[in-house]
């Protein structure tokens, strides 16, 4: 089934699933802006907030796909996925469907396709949009957005795209916007151990890591992680901006699409085999700075 013609207005209706760390900043945008929203968390507390500023709180997908003519889904896990959309009371259980669903969590390729190739058999669009900036770029709505699927429906899905965020690209048809994700999560892993090694080190010279990290913020070695991240760590802030369960996640996925392809990916795996011994010592809830903790264990010597 074709789906049909899709248009953003001032009424149209929203639903949102998954009100975490980021999706409630996210789903906050889209609120402040007018639009109708119906939203729904496992765990109902994390969206008191909305609801107080107007969201409606529905009691499952299924009832959030049959009050809202587009479906946002920011959720933790690529089961997470299949859960709320599939599984019972989950979305495609609705007898009054969406026009068009977007999936906001960082997920498997292969789940984007099968996801889009269900979701057209009923005559919905389907986007897959994984974003980067983590937790801050969700407060301030700059998040990069990775866009995969239907042009056509991007783009009449941009007036909300853009409450969310200020890199708005597409990569191309379904599952595009993941393998992007993929990419970038590549590069995260690489800046995030060279900015603790940096930490470490400095550390262990004896300079006020500081002052250290005013001079390199601004050469080459300039990045996100940097700027964000290293103050948390000398704060000893491991508060998540984004969990290292999550990240454990993402990478595993990367890994995985790489093997599919013989594509050997060394970096990525040392640094997803450390990040497993972050997790091993009890921080899968922390922040993805908390690398410093493995190897800071790994020296043996604490900053």
């Amino acid at each position: 089934m074709k789906p049909a013609t899709l248009k953003i207005t001032a009424h149209t209706r929203i639903g949102w699933i998954g009100t975490g760390v980021m999706g409630q900043s996210m789903c906050g945008h889209l609120l402040a802006q007018g639009y109708a929203l119906t939203v729904y968390s496992r765990s109902p507390a994390k969206t008191h907030a909305l609801q107080s500023a107007g969201a409606v709180w529905a009691d499952s997908p299924e009832a959030v796909a049959a009050n809202s003519d587009v479906v946002f889904s920011m959720v933790g896990l690529p089961q997470d996925v299949r859960e709320i959309y599939w599984g019972q009371n989950g979305v495609f259980c609705a007898q009054a469907q969406p026009k068009a669903i977007v999936d906001m969590t960082t997920s498997a390729p292969n789940l984007a396709l099968e996801l889009a190739h269900d979701a057209t058999a009923k005559g919905i669009h389907a986007i897959d949009a994984p974003v980067s900036g983590g937790d801050v770029g969700a407060r301030k709505a700059t998040l990069s957005i990775m866009l995969g699927g239907e042009k056509s429906a991007i783009d009449a899905l941009m007036p909300l795209f853009r409450l969310m965020g200020d890199t708005l690209i597409y990569q191309g048809p379904a599952g595009s916007g993941q393998h992007t994700k993929m990419a970038n999560q590549i590069v995260v892993a690489g800046s995030m151990i060279g900015v603790c090694e940096s930490v470490l080190y400095a550390h262990q010279a004896g300079l006020s890591v500081d002052v250290m990290l005013q001079s390199i913020r601004h050469g080459a070695a300039a990045c996100w992680a940097l700027d964000h991240l290293a103050p948390r760590i000398l704060q000893r802030d491991f508060e998540p901006g984004f969990l290292v369960e999550h990240f454990v996640k993402d990478m595993g996925i990367a890994l995985d699409e790489a093997k599919r392809r013989q594509l050997v990916l060394p970096g990525l795996t040392l640094v997803h085999q450390l990040y497993q011994a972050v997790q091993a010592q009890g921080h899968g809830r922390s922040g993805t700075q908390a690398l410093i903790l493995a190897l800071e264990q790994l020296a043996d010597t604490p900053i």
